[in-house]
């Protein structure tokens, strides 16, 4: 091989290492709602609680930082939709598939004392990272909605 081809080899390991660390650092989302009006609901963006000070969310259109002092909750639960409409066109069998979806939900009082939410649609791959870095980075337990969200959090 000549030195370009492996300068190139090199340059290409080292961009592919950098995407999988920065995968790591947190997580798709979706900003359901709550208190903070500067989000738009339904913005898509990235959550992550790997900065030293701050969980954050960022995206295209807004971002938002919260200091882990100030978490006072730290929740997550699922919905689980069964697919009906499916099953009465297509197959009685939809009845038995189910679609959840995850959600995270961060409360905090803000610089004025005042309690502040924050609900997250979040990708099921993400959950135990984020819920974990989370339980590190505040001190504080997560609470779950019910058990079949403990389990999927647990894992």
């Amino acid at each position: 091989m000549t030195s370009k081809k492996l300068a190139a080899l090199g340059a290409l390991s080292g961009l592919l290492c950098a995407i999988v660390q920065a995968r790591g650092l947190g997580g798709r989302a979706e900003y359901v709602g709550g208190t903070i009006t500067q989000i738009p609901a339904g913005c898509e963006g990235t959550v992550q609680a790997v900065d030293d000070e701050f969980f954050v969310f960022y995206s295209k259109k807004a971002s938002w930082r919260v200091p882990y002092e100030k978490i006072n909750l730290v929740e997550y639960g699922e919905r689980v939709d069964r697919r009906f409409i499916a099953a009465v066109l297509i197959s009685p069998l939809f009845l038995l598939a189910k679609k959840r979806q995850h959600f995270l939900t961060v409360g905090y009082s803000d610089e004025d004392d005042h309690q502040q939410a924050m609900i997250f649609k979040i990708n099921k791959d993400d959950v135990r990272a984020m819920l974990v870095s989370l339980e590190a980075r505040t001190g504080r337990k997560v609470e779950f909605q019910d058990d079949d969200a403990r389990k999927s959090g647990k894992g």
